[in-house]
């Protein structure tokens, strides 16, 4: 089969590897799409994982085509999202329950061959059956969306609440739309891309500019998220957090990024400033929601490419033009 395989840091190609075969409890996935991900930028540098080669993507679904002798549950032709987390159960955070922050944590298209391949073997347990009503190539969305849930998780964001969230990409988008449902007073967005700007408008919300300091908010928001990883917007979203408010790091920053803080403006105000990592439990509760039509995947997926110009992909995700960029095997 062809896929995409990342051979070194900074180095990848699409090549033949050999088809996968399912053991007792795993099933091969014909994959329908996968998306790209600022998280494949920092597995392919090299900084999330020491794991090469391996087949990228850990946004896919796709149709049963094969399944190992003790796969219950499932057969060939079901349709189905992949949780592409992998997690060991026995280290100290997984025995708390903090599963994402498993100390030997991986998954697909990270650790183990992922998404952007024509065919991937799955463990059954990361399988999530899709509706009929739900295009299999749009429910690429569900582990973004599993990630988005998870944020608003830690900050357990009050009804009323006016939300400030930097980056009009998919994550910060759906942050919007979960923001909305969440019952937030206001959700105003800051991007630097006119575009991006214009998709936040058309999704509802309340104000879409280029600067914080163009919204008329003087003791600041209830709720700031950073979801861009850029170390200006953070800077400048630590100081738009009102007293008693939330400052979420929810973007991927590069390991070198640093910000400034002010302790005492933190202990005087009551200012919490806290991150989300990946997901918890959370995946299936975004299928759910996405099978609702919370996320409307005709505006968050704005390109569809073949898998064989993987290059072409990655460079028009690296440059933020359109918004999800998927390949198709």
């Amino acid at each position: 089969m062809k896929a995409v395989v990342f051979t070194a840091p900074g180095e990848f190609s699409y090549t033949d590897v050999p088809d996968p075969t399912p053991g007792p409890r795993e099933v091969v996935i014909e994959v329908a799409a996968a998306g790209i991900c600022g998280t494949d930028l920092h597995i392919l540098q090299g900084e999330f994982s020491d794991t090469f080669p391996v087949v990228p993507g850990h946004e896919f679904a796709g149709t049963i085509v094969e399944t190992g002798s003790d796969v219950g549950g499932f057969r060939i032709g079901d349709r189905v999202g992949v949780n592409p987390s992998h997690i060991c159960y026995e280290c100290r955070y997984c025995r708390k329950g903090l599963t994402n922050l498993c100390e030997v944590a991986g998954g697909y298209g990270t650790s183990w061959n992922g998404g952007s391949a024509q065919f991937c073997v799955v463990d059954r347990a990361h399988l999530v059956a899709l509706p009929d009503h739900v295009d299999v190539r749009d429910a690429t969305l569900i582990e973004p969306l599993s990630c988005a849930i998870r944020g608003y998780d830690v900050v357990r964001s009050q009804l009323g609440s006016r939300v400030l969230i930097y980056g009009a990409g998919t994550m910060g988008l759906m942050m919007m739309q979960l923001a909305k449902h969440a019952g937030a007073a206001s959700v105003e967005v800051v991007d630097l891309n006119p575009a991006k700007l214009e998709v936040a408008r058309r999704l509802g919300c309340d104000a879409a500019v280029g600067g914080a300091d163009e919204l008329d908010r003087p003791h600041g928001w209830e709720l700031v998220v950073d979801a861009t990883g850029n170390e200006k917007a953070i800077q400048d979203g630590l100081g738009r957090v009102d007293r008693g408010g939330t400052f979420l790091q929810f973007g991927v920053a590069d390991y070198a990024a640093r910000a400034v803080i002010e302790p005492y403006r933190i202990f005087r105000h009551e200012i919490t400033i806290t991150g989300s990592m990946a997901t918890l439990n959370s995946y299936d509760r975004a299928a759910d929601l996405f099978a609702a039509g919370v996320i409307p995947a005709n505006e968050f997926i704005s390109d569809r490419i073949p898998l064989a110009d993987y290059g072409d992909a990655l460079q028009l995700f690296r440059e933020g033009r359109g918004r999800k960029v998927q390949v198709i095997p």
